[in-house]
């Protein structure tokens, strides 16, 4: 059975045009409309993946007003459709208040057939990764890494070295800054490990006072301290034959790190208080944002200790490292919390997309999502503005000498994201990406060059 062709929607009045873009884009499923009626229509039934929409509509074929109400309409009627303006020169400005009415990109007239089918194309990808990203949420996420999400080449690879080592019971231990996904990955290497069935218990040991720290982690006998009136399982016999996980192994009190070593060496514990050796049979993972190296050279941390806990080590770059993770990100969080919180917003205008991409993100997914589940609880229509995220639009290297994104740079800003999007999808397969976007081979090499893209 053939796959089905990607639908296209032209709204133009000149019939001409119509009839000629219906001859070049002969790989899609298109439909055209010369009015809005007509269009609304088609967007309410065939439900196209991209529009390209004529500003210039009747009955107001000399202006834009006609053109920008139907986009209107078309983002209430359909919000994930990815509309395309098509614009004179002297349409500078109605191009520019259509984008921040949530148009996808421009296409100057007179039109550029191949520059037209490289910016549907890369709709048609953002589109098709948007709809993926949508029915995953609504599945309720069952991928093998749950909870992670991702379209990064650097992400994608610690995917694959979790899923290699969670089979084993090989100590892992997580190095990233805060809000990277440490515990999610913990979580993880549990969930694909033969001890999913068993329990996963966390601790983190920075947050617990350091008198408190040893009962937790071995427990307690009844009378062993003042306030012990009864016996107190620790967190580590709780986790027996399942998975430990200890967070900000790093705060560990070097007191306390002579009798963690012990048991990791032995497998055994004793609770405090008691003479009872205890066997655990228990798989450890370690997380922490410190530079543990470091804090052995000034005495704070036992190099012993260090070695027992780093048999396997995976580093998680922060979300400003993750190529087109920002935006792919964003708009997962937007999707899961307009459902969770039953919101009508259903996606970015183009300047928070852009301040999305451009935000350094120091708190980094952590913090996407607590702008993110604000943005969406406060927003006043269907689309989430840079102001909502309380970010500011428009960052210098995207900005104009009138301090404004010009039609360049936000296209400039578009095709870049697009490229990398498509490379990560594919594993930095040129040839593939190229596919994915409707460029030749040599063209998306130049794309990787201009724009200084690694692959």
């Amino acid at each position: 059975m053939t796959q089905r062709k990607p639908r296209l929607l032209f709204v133009e009045d000149d019939a001409g045009l119509r009839r000629q873009l219906r001859w070049s884009f002969s790989d899609y499923e298109v439909f055209d409309a010369a009015d809005r009626e007509t269009a609304l229509d088609i967007v309410r039934t065939k439900r196209p993946a991209v529009t390209v929409l004529d500003l210039g509509l009747p009955p107001d074929t000399q202006g834009a007003s006609e053109g920008l109400a139907t986009l209107e309409e078309i983002r209430i009627e359909e919000p994930g459709v990815k509309v395309i303006i098509m614009s004179g020169n002297e349409d500078r400005a109605n191009a520019l208040k259509a984008i921040g009415l949530g148009a996808y990109d421009f296409c100057q007239k007179p039109m550029d057939v191949e520059v037209l089918k490289l910016i549907i194309g890369r709709a048609l990808n953002l589109h098709t990764l948007e709809e993926e990203l949508r029915q995953a949420n609504q599945a309720g996420d069952n991928t093998p890494l749950r909870g992670v999400v991702t379209c990064a080449p650097e992400m994608l690879q610690i995917c694959r070295m979790v899923e290699k080592v969670a089979p084993t019971d090989v100590t892992v231990l997580l190095l990233g800054e805060s809000g990277t996904g440490k515990e999610v990955l913990a979580r993880a290497l549990h969930d694909l490990s033969p001890r999913r069935e068993r329990p996963f218990i966390a601790i983190n040991c920075g947050a617990i006072p350091e008198n408190l720290l040893e009962s937790e982690l071995f427990g307690h006998e009844k009378g062993s301290f003042t306030g012990a009136i009864k016996q107190s399982l620790g967190k580590v016999e709780l986790a027996n034959e399942g998975t430990l996980f200890l967070d900000e192994i790093g705060d560990v009190p070097l007191p306390l790190q002579v009798k963690l070593l012990r048991f990791l060496q032995e497998r055994v514990i004793e609770r405090i208080g008691g003479r009872q050796q205890i066997p655990v049979d228990v798989r450890i993972i370690c997380a922490t944002n410190q530079n543990i190296p470091e804090m052995i050279k000034e005495g704070r941390y036992r190099g012993d200790l260090l070695y027992r806990l780093n048999e396997f080590v995976i580093e998680i770059p922060p979300l400003r490292a993750r190529s087109g993770d920002a935006l792919v990100l964003a708009h997962y969080f937007l999707n899961s919390f307009a459902a969770q919180y039953h919101s009508a917003v259903r996606g970015f205008t183009s300047e928070a997309r852009a301040a999305v991409a451009q935000h350094n993100w120091p708190g980094n997914v952590r913090e996407m999502q607590s702008r993110l589940k604000r943005a969406v609880l406060m927003a006043e229509s269907d689309l989430v503005t840079a102001a909502g995220l309380d970010l500011t639009p428009g960052e210098p290297e995207a900005e104009g000498a009138s301090g404004t994104a010009t039609l360049r740079e936000v296209r400039q800003h578009a095709e870049r994201t697009a490229v990398e999007q498509a490379l990560a999808q594919v594993d930095g397969n040129v040839l593939q990406a190229a596919k994915l976007l409707g460029v030749s081979r040599p063209t998306l090499y130049g794309l990787i060059r201009n724009y200084k893209i690694k692959v």
